[in-house]
This record gives structure tokens, sequence and C-alpha cells, in this order.
């Protein structure tokens, strides 16, 4: 697979993200026990300052009788209470016009592990589209084992564009609309402090696929075949390494995370075709001064097909990693091909003093390969903003709102429980 020279930053990129794992240790040490000892969690949920607030507090205030119990922070955290934020949000995006949905977030922690997180939201949209996901990161005690989940049941209309970056949303828009059951699962074992490895098992079923353009079926996309129509089905195991300081995955403080995936999908565990990839994310946070809650997050996603041809549905794509978060500023779905680079910066800074609202600007920029020369031959970008509301001040959980700008003509609004990354 060629590169041209332009499109060689990103894996420069993902190199110095990886370079960046060794600081990140070196960062968190002091938060360490000493050796044999049960490892402490890094960068842990408890709230030292008493001047947050969240929405909690602000209910409270209003409306003392519907909460009359103050929450002790530290009595909490000792007794391994579970932190549960549910919200109905009413919003709009691209993809899906109005969409009302229920999204929860249920947080907890082990003794001497990270914090467990379970995310998992129910959406109706006004494109006819249903959506369940539950997301899921389960730390055992002293972080011996970690359990990654990624579960989805959707009714699914959605446009599509085709293969490669040359693509336009007037002229080359197909109608799509299908089911789509996924099923992803991993266990992951702690052989050094803070890397993991594992095996898993990883699902994805599309049934009752229709693709229409301009009215009339469509049995191919840009040349491709398989997973236009009928259905089609992606089965494999799941290889995985892990190295992750983060502590907190729905908010994460200084430190790092690294994650390899490689998945042969075999006919043997009923897949339509036998096909491989690779998946590289790094993600680097970044205190730029000492004291300070600011955070520089800095983000490299990357999929690459080593063998064969995955369905046209299982194909990277923007906005189809596992938070659905690729690509702000874009509908999701907008750029699709056999291997994709991904790149994202964000600043997270504080609004108000009490950090019930905070804010965010961000940048990304993404690359998918062309269909015929397989090369990596444009390059579009994205700029936004955010607006980040604590949701639950014990487990940082905030509610992010964001709005970005592609520079194809896109906009999108997002919203998310938790950071986007």
């Amino acid at each position: 697979m060629a590169l041209p020279l332009f499109s060689r930053w990103w894996w420069v990129l993902s190199g110095l993200l990886l370079a960046g794992v060794v600081p990140a240790r070196a960062q968190t040490d002091t938060l360490r026990q000493q050796p044999n000892a049960t490892p402490a969690p890094v960068h842990a949920m408890a709230v030292s300052d008493d001047d947050r607030r969240d929405l909690g507090d602000v209910i409270q205030y209003f409306f003392p009788r519907l909460r009359p119990t103050p929450r002790d922070t530290a009595m909490t955290l000792e007794s391994g209470h579970r932190f549960v934020s549910i919200i109905p949000v009413v919003s709009y995006t691209l993809q899906t016009r109005g969409l009302l949905q229920m999204a929860g977030n249920v947080a907890y922690q082990k003794p001497g592990a990270n914090i467990s997180t379970l995310v998992s939201a129910l959406a109706v949209t006004q494109n006819k589209q249903v959506i369940l996901t539950a997301t899921s990161s389960i730390w055992t005690p002293g972080n011996r084992i970690n359990w990654i989940g990624d579960w989805r049941l959707m009714h699914y209309p959605q446009n599509t564009y085709g293969l490669g970056m040359h693509t336009s949303t007037n002229r080359d828009v197909v109608s799509m609309q299908f089911d789509y059951l996924r099923i992803y699962q991993t266990m992951l074992r702690r052989i050094l402090p803070n890397f993991y490895g594992g095996l898993g098992y990883q699902l994805d079923y599309h049934w009752n696929i229709e693709s229409t353009s301009a009215g009339q079926e469509v049995y191919r996309i840009s040349g491709h075949e398989r997973g236009v129509t009928g259905s089609s089905v992606s089965s494999g195991v799941a290889v995985n390494l892990l190295y992750d300081t983060r502590g907190n995955a729905i908010n994460p403080q200084p430190g790092a995370y690294v994650n390899l995936l490689y998945r042969p999908n075999l006919t043997l565990l009923g897949s339509n075709t036998t096909y491989q990839t690779l998946l590289l994310e790094a993600r680097r946070y970044l205190r730029l001064r000492e004291g300070s809650g600011n955070i520089l997050a800095l983000w490299s996603y990357n999929v690459v097909t080593l063998q064969g041809t995955p369905p046209y549905l299982d194909l990277p794509s923007t906005g189809w990693d596992t938070y659905s978060n690729t690509g702000r500023g874009f509908i999701q779905g907008r750029f699709r091909g056999k291997d994709m680079l991904y790149a994202e910066a964000e600043y997270r800074f504080r609004i108000t003093r009490n950090r019930l609202l905070g804010g965010v600007v961000f940048g990304n920029a993404q690359t998918v390969s062309e269909p015929v020369t397989n090369r990596f031959d444009r390059v579009v970008p994205a700029l936004g903003m955010g607006l980040r509301v604590a949701m639950n001040k014990l487990s940082r959980t905030n509610l992010a709102i964001d709005y970005g700008f592609g520079f194809d003509g896109s906009r999108a609004l997002t919203f998310n429980v938790g950071e986007v990354f």
C-alpha cells in the first residue's frame, strides 16, 4: 500500500502518541503504591475539591426536597457505590434529523481498580431509525481483568456516498436501509502494570439491506457488491493488546491509551468471506500547565485491511468507530474505504470556576483509501467547538454538545454522555 508524501504525517502523529506513552507513565508514578502492593487506580474518581458542582447540585439548590441528603464523596467511594446518570436528549443530527434519546451512564470502582463504566442509550429518530447501544469497560479488583463490550441493535436507514475521498453529498448519494446486530466482547488480562493482552469475539451481522438511487435499486456501489443488498456477516476472533493509564475512561486526565487489535474473519465462524483487519488507536492526554484542570487531548485512529475485502457496510467509515465519534463535523458514513487514517486534537477548558460548565475546541482530519488504487490521495479536515455540562461530579461525567464544520461543506451537531475520546 503506497502512501503519498503528504499522508505520511498520520504515521508521524501515531508515532508521537506511541512515544508519549512512556512520559505518561512517568507522570503517574507518584500516584502508585509501593511494589508488591495492590495496584492503585491511576487518576481515580475521587474529587478532592469541594467546589465542583453538577446538575444534581443545581437541582438540589432549586428543589431541596428532591435530594435532601448531601453526598459524601469519601464515604461513597469507600462503600463502592454505583454512580448513575440518566438524561433524556432531544437533538438534531445530519444522519437522524430529529432525535429523541434516553442516555444512561453507570460508573463504579472496585478496590485497587480503574473506574468501570457502562454507557447505554435508546434512540428513535425522525428518519425512522431505532438504535439501542451498550458499551462497557468492566475492571476486576486490582485491575487484573478488563471486560470490554460493544453491543448494538439497530434499524437504520442511512445515506451512503460511495468509496474513497472524491465523493459528493449531492451526486453520489445512495439511500440504504438495513438491520444491524453488533456483538463485540473481549477479555483482557493484565500482563504488566497498565499493559493487557487478551482474546475476544466480534460479530457484524447486517440483514434486510436495500440500496436505491433515484428510485432504482442498486446492486453495486463504487464497484463493491457484497453487503450492498441482502445480508452480510463478518465473524471473527479479536486478538487484542492494550496499554492504558487513563484510570477514568469517562473523562480522562493526564495519561495515555494505546489499543492494537488484529481481527481475522473466518468462514469457519460464519463469516461470508475471509478477510483480516488491523486497528491501531492511540490517545494522549496532557496538562499543559501545572495545577490547571485544562487538558489537551490527542487521538489517532487507523484501520487497515490486511487481506481480503470486507462487506460494504463493514468497511472503515466516518463515525462507525466504537463510540461513533470519528469525524465530528461530518455526517456518519460520509467517507468509506478499505483503509482509514484519522487524527484529532481537542483542548478542554472550564468556563465556570466550579466546572459546572466547560468548553472544548477541536480539529480533525481523515482520509480513506481509493477503491481502485488503494492509495490515500486526499485529506479532509474539520473544525469545531463544544459545551460541557457536568452531570456527575464524582465520576466526572459530562454531557458533551459539539458542533463541527467539515471542509467539504458538511455541518454536524453531536451529543455524547462522557467525553468524545
